[in-house]
């Protein structure tokens, strides 16, 4: 592993860090290591691993006392600031460490008892109040405070190192790590975090002060020095050391299984796994709370999920307990994908999601009952699935949370080979893996986290660089949906994701093309699993007097404003078929389709085949649980209605604008954001199909009967 750091860099990072915060330089040089280290994902990931300087500071009303300031809990170290430093009095939590490493009588279950019940309590006792802007920020200590409080060291890195796990992950790891890095570190067997972990380690340590480090057995690796300096480069040098003996033993040829001859496309499995991948409905309920899925492959990957023993290797355990809250501790493996049988994977998939759920609830009700802990148990679905022949996916309420558990799949799956080829592959016990997955301490860390009512579903609006398009996107998007946007230039569609904010998708494509409009969805189904809701925006206002206008012209019309919805429709239809948990279908019909305007027929007679579209849907598709509805609007501002054509209109029905703009009962512009709000309240009516909603301010000529 290479050492990145950098003299100059460092100068740079500490100069700018203390004239924008007024932080001690210590805390900046810690910055600075914190991010050398996030860098590389081999030593930890998405908020994984800590570190801590100790240093005299000086609190709000002048008091000096030793403090430690260690980076709070769940922060990634790669993005780390100093206001993402947690202070506390250094004092009082050494003497807690003096009475504890001095007193050999005290029992397991008293350290296990303090651990849940009073460590919390204890940390935030001992907050020291520093700054008002840190103050403003102040975050929950990291479960390691302790550790880091009871070791001397002024620095201390933790990481949880694949190099170190996949030596220590052992039967005997004990005895390969030692035999790798010598005497210059302790060895800690595993025990969870806490009391009772910092006391074993500060033990270790006092037996042998001149350490340079401490290996904790089956979860990380810790470092420390004098400066920042020493302790990142005492850490970079240790992983070098293991990944070279790791190197040496060679990665072992592993049998593959027997696969089909064809392997279907992510495109066509990811919305089949997804699909069996929900929470149970409760009776009488038509909604489904959802994943988003990461996909994920390479050559390391498939030589993973193609091995004759993935069953046996992956059904082992995490790699490291920090990944447990994120993953739990097991993965499911699906058959391969037979592209020419689906529907028997299809089965085969659902067979396996709920194996795994009785298998979950099994393992939590024996668990719980052994530990007699006071717990509620979590969803019992699976956050990574491995699919031999195609390679593996990532399951979260997010995107975010989706690709973080995709990287810890991948992580671990290079991490297990390595294991296997050089002995064999061992995790810790159910018992120790659920007193992390259900410790409040790590349950903090992904509870604290809100999830609107979109989280989960991905939605796909066409038209979606402007005008209605654009508010429909950021009203979802504002309620925590997946975005997939289609618009027709890449121009407008990255202003787009600029406005929106980005980790979307953003597709050009033109909606009469079918050959697009297929790819779109493939992208979709490609990047989150695929597809809940479509909103079918696009449209043109082409005109024409209708006993004279061409063909062409009145083709054309049909290809925007009806063909165009009905490509949409048809592609999200399939894919919501293959995910087999409903859907919703939304349409742009406009106030045309029912109050048509002189030589407006080319663009009303394809908007009112639009209309009778959306029930079509309903009465077709309400029986696979897709429900089909539409807005009609009138007089929004957009591509349809430009500001010439607004000009236009009010002065040859000598009006203002701002008169005509307002021609309706309530005498109120309806904006874009009107429709966009419109189009929410329909995704969020589970019980209303074949509707169609007015918003146009009240127009008693277009209202429907």
């Amino acid at each position: 592993m290479q050492n990145l750091w950098n003299n100059a860099d460092l100068q740079c990072s500490v100069k700018e860090q203390c004239s924008s915060t007024g932080i001690q330089p210590e805390l900046a040089e810690l910055v600075y290591a914190s991010r050398l280290l996030g860098r590389e994902s081999s030593l930890v990931m998405h908020g994984g691993g800590n570190t801590s300087v100790k240093c005299e500071l000086v609190d709000l009303v002048g008091n000096r006392a030793d403090v430690l300031l260690i980076k709070a809990s769940g922060v990634d170290l790669s993005r780390v600031s100093a206001c993402d430093y947690t202070p506390l009095r250094l004092g009082p939590l050494r003497k807690l460490g003096e009475l504890f490493t001095r007193n050999d009588t005290v029992s397991e279950e008293a350290l296990q008892r303090f651990s849940t019940k009073e460590f919390k309590h204890l940390l935030l006792l001992n907050m020291f109040s520093l700054t008002d802007h840190m103050a403003e920020h102040r975050l929950t200590p990291s479960i390691e405070t302790l550790l880091h409080a009871f070791l001397p060291h002024r620095f201390i890195f933790h990481t949880h190192s694949f190099a170190l796990l996949t030596l220590s992950n052992q039967p005997d790891g004990t005895t390969f790590v030692g035999e790798t890095l010598g005497e210059s570190f302790g060895s800690v067997p595993y025990i969870k975090p806490g009391l009772g972990l910092a006391r074993a380690a500060a033990i270790v340590y006092e037996k042998n002060p001149e350490i340079r480090g401490l290996v904790l057995q089956k979860h990380g690796l810790v470092t420390f020095g004098a400066t920042a300096s020493e302790g990142y480069s005492r850490m970079i040098e240790a992983v070098t050391t293991l990944e070279e003996r790791i190197k040496k033993a060679g990665r072992k040829v592993f049998p593959s299984a027997s696969l089909p001859s064809a392997i279907a496309s992510v495109e066509v499995t990811a919305p089949v796994i997804r699909g069996a991948c929900v929470d149970e409905k409760a009776p009488g309920m038509r909604e489904y709370h959802q994943f988003v899925l990461d996909f994920r492959t390479s050559p390391a990957i498939l030589d993973y999920v193609n091995s004759a023993a993935l069953l046996t290797m992956s059904q082992k355990g995490a790699v490291t307990p920090d990944f447990i809250i994120r993953t739990k501790n097991r993965p499911l493996v699906v058959p391969a994908p037979d592209a020419a049988d689906m529907p028997a994977f299809k089965a085969a998939v659902h067979e396996a999601v709920q194996r795994y759920r009785q298998e979950y609830i099994d393992y939590f009700t024996a668990q719980q009952q052994a530990s007699d802990m006071p717990v509620t148990m979590l969803d019992p679905l699976p956050r990574v699935v491995l699919v031999p022949g195609l390679g593996l996916f990532g399951l979260g309420k997010t995107a975010e949370l989706a690709a973080v558990n995709a990287d810890i799949a991948t992580g671990t799956a290079s991490a297990i080979l390595d294991a296997e080829s050089v002995g064999t592959f061992e995790s810790i016990c159910d018992r120790e893996a659920f007193e992390i997955e259900y410790w409040d301490m790590e349950q903090a860390k992904m509870t604290k986290v809100h999830h609107d009512v979109f989280a989960g579903k991905v939605v796909l609006v066409t038209g979606a660089a402007s005008g209605i398009g654009l508010a429909t996107a950021r009203a979802f998007r504002q309620r925590g949906a997946e975005l997939v946007i289609l618009d027709l230039t890449r121009e407008s569609l990255d202003r787009a994701t600029e406005e929106l904010g980005g980790n979307l998708l953003a597709l050009t494509c033109d909606v009469t093309s079918k050959r697009d409009v297929r790819a779109a969805f493939d992208a979709a189904c490609r990047r989150f699993g695929g597809v809940d809701i479509i909103v079918s925006n696009v449209g043109a206002a082409i005109q024409g007097r209708i006993g004279e206008v061409s063909d062409e012209l009145l083709r054309k019309s049909f290809e925007i404003n009806f063909f165009s919805h009905q490509s949409i429709a048809q592609e999200a239809v399939r894919v919501m078929k293959l995910q087999g948990t409903g859907g919703v279908l939304l349409f742009n019909v406009s106030k045309q389709a029912v109050n048509p305007g002189p030589d407006f027929g080319p663009y009303g007679l394809a908007k009112a085949a639009t209309l009778f579209l959306v029930r079509q849907y309903a009465l077709d598709h309400g029986r696979d649980g897709i429900r089909s509805n539409g807005i009609n609007a009138d007089r929004i501002r957009s591509g349809l209605l430009t500001a010439e054509m607004i000009k236009a209109r009010s002065t040859a029905r000598g009006l203002s604008e701002k008169e005509y703009m307002a021609g309706n009962l309530l005498q109120l512009e309806v904006t874009a954001e009107d429709v966009a709000e419109a189009f929410v309240h329909l995704a969020l009516e589970i019980r209303t199909t074949g509707s169609i909603t007015t918003v146009d301010g009240g127009n008693i000529a277009a209202a429907l009967r």
